[in-house]
């Protein structure tokens, strides 16, 4: 692969990152059990292929995502951005307790994140939901401090609103919003995508491939999260299962994966998106870049678009009671 097709400005305010970065979410049991080396073999092999750019958050494993790319970069910080999610509050037992964005909280938050990741700075901070009682300028503000004090490169934020993207880029210069964007989650493209083009910020889609729905995966045992995700449970799941017979299908006419074509479908949404995936494994992360060299036309634009709006989706992306804490969706 041409190391120069892996480039995308993360925004007017960010940095150059590859075109399509690593979520590492996966590598600490929210899709189930993983194994731990084959893990930093994928981190690995990710940058030996010119991924730039490696997804996390505090929360997910409760530290272990960050202590486990902490051990994956050592010899290797030079070569890697690290995008970091925190706010989230979680239980002993793995349950979600709210968000919180209070200055005091950020500073507390990344002190921890920069000793399990065993680095001095984080490269992109954001806040990972809108805490819901404390302003938007308060949390930015006290990122921006920490880039003062040579912490932070990059403020970034993460499923939030138009009217919240502007009231953020007002404090300090937003380099991307991370939110969940794919062929069956289009709803930023109404009111979000617009602002963020306005304002020359960039997104980190997640979820490209509809946590797995896209590419037939099914939730695996009692730590897969997706057991509770209404687009996997009951008759939805049963429903969503023709969308991967209509992407293969399709992907077929074109020598490719569904997996791949998905991937290439978000990529070809616009040179300021960038898709994280979301692989585990050295084979996964080497399907998925496969989408890198596949040419997106218009007509397949259209066409790919069509089918899959004609068969639609069954369920929305998270719970309801986890949508209504989405500013996104407001």
């Amino acid at each position: 692969m041409n190391s120069s097709v892996l480039n995308r400005q993360l925004g007017s305010a960010g940095p150059s990152v590859s075109a399509v970065a690593l979520g590492c979410m996966g590598m600490s049991g929210m899709y189930g059990p993983s194994d731990e080396a084959e893990s930093i073999a994928t981190i690995h092999a990710a940058i030996e292929r010119g991924i730039t750019l490696l997804d996390t958050g505090d929360f997910y494993g409760m530290g272990h995502n960050e202590m486990l790319l902490g051990r994956a970069l050592e010899g290797r910080r030079d070569k890697a951005l690290l995008s970091v999610k925190f706010g989230a509050l979680r239980a002993p037992g793995g349950a979600f307790l709210g968000i919180d964005g209070r200055p005091v909280a950020v500073k507390n938050f990344i002190a921890y994140s920069l000793q399990r990741l065993k680095t001095d700075h984080i490269d992109i901070y954001r806040l990972s939901r809108l805490d819901p009682v404390v302003p938007i300028e308060e949390t930015v503000g006290a990122i921006k401090q920490l880039i003062d004090a040579g912490h932070v490169r990059y403020i970034g934020l993460s499923e939030v609103g138009a009217e919240t993207v502007r009231r953020a880029n007002a404090i300090h210069p937003i380099c991307d919003l991370q939110i969940e964007y794919s062929l069956v989650s289009r709803g930023m493209e109404r009111a979000i995508l617009p602002t963020l083009r306005e304002l020359g910020i960039a997104v980190t889609a997640y979820g490209v491939l509809s946590r797995g729905l896209l590419s037939g995966s099914a939730p695996a045992g009692q730590g897969d999260f997706r057991k509770h995700l209404p687009r996997f449970t009951g008759d939805n799941y049963e429903k969503n299962r023709r969308l991967v017979q209509v992407l293969n299908d399709l992907a077929g006419e074109k020598g490719v994966t569904g997996t791949q074509l998905a991937i290439a479908w978000v990529l070809a949404r616009g040179k300021d998106i960038i898709p994280v995936i979301g692989a585990r494994t050295r084979a996964q992360l080497n399907e998925s870049l496969g989408a890198l060299d596949i040419l997106m036309t218009d007509s397949d634009m259209k066409r790919l678009e069509e089918a899959v709006e004609e068969v639609g989706v069954a369920g929305t992306r998270y719970d309801a009671s986890q949508m209504r804490m989405l500013d996104s969706e407001r």
